[in-house]
């Protein structure tokens, strides 16, 4: 029996995951969670075998979500599951730990086959998706970002403030907030929240 936490905000997909693993004989739903924090949490509370993780959860980025559940579990195998498979993230997201991707839009035949697979020991990633970072260092390129002005972005959509950025960068505010300024200027957007939005459409957050 292979235990399943499924990670996604939202409640349709949580239910029309939930019926295709109760309709499949070897896999059982251990729990679920909607938040980047919350799913940690349940790693540790359900002790699933795979986790089913969706790539944009409302409070965390998917690879520190990934980081973190390899930290609490490290032998749990984790599928991104995403509606984007052409996302830029995807790179970081394996190279973060990610076992396995499937879309969202996979037959449920293939939905149970990766997690059988994943569950097992194999790394199931489709051949067209890079996750040697080409994709995001071309649309970074496209608008014109560094990649420091990415790696600030990445904080901004953390939530953390311009101090918390600084300090973990190792920059001081001021230079914090000129880059800010830059990207948001690259990006077309008159604050952080306008900046995520447009990060979020061109598919590198």
């Amino acid at each position: 029996m292979i235990r399943v936490l499924v990670v996604d905000d939202h409640p349709i997909v949580l239910d029309g995951v939930a019926l295709a693993l109760e309709r499949t004989s070897f896999l059982q739903l251990a729990g679920y969670a909607r938040t980047g924090r919350e799913a940690v949490a349940a790693v540790q509370r359900f002790g699933p075998d795979v986790v089913l993780l969706d790539l944009r959860l409302p409070d965390m980025l998917a690879p520190e979500v990934v980081r973190g559940m390899l930290a609490v579990a490290p032998r749990v195998k984790v599928i991104v599951f995403t509606a984007y498979p052409d996302h830029a993230a995807l790179a970081d997201v394996l190279a973060a730990g990610a076992h396995g991707l499937v879309v969202k839009d996979a037959e449920r035949a293939d939905l149970v086959d990766v997690i059988r697979r994943v569950a097992v020991g194999e790394r199931v990633v489709p051949t067209d998706v890079h996750g040697d970072g080409r994709m995001l260092s071309r649309r970074l390129r496209e608008q014109g970002l560094t990649r420091r002005e990415y790696e600030i972005l990445r904080h901004v959509a953390m939530g953390e403030t311009n101090p918390e950025i600084a300090a973990a960068l190792g920059l001081t505010r001021n230079t914090v907030k000129t880059y800010l300024q830059r990207t948001l200027e690259k990006l077309g957007a008159r604050n952080r929240v306008e900046a995520l939005a447009r990060a979020n459409q061109l598919g590198i957050l």
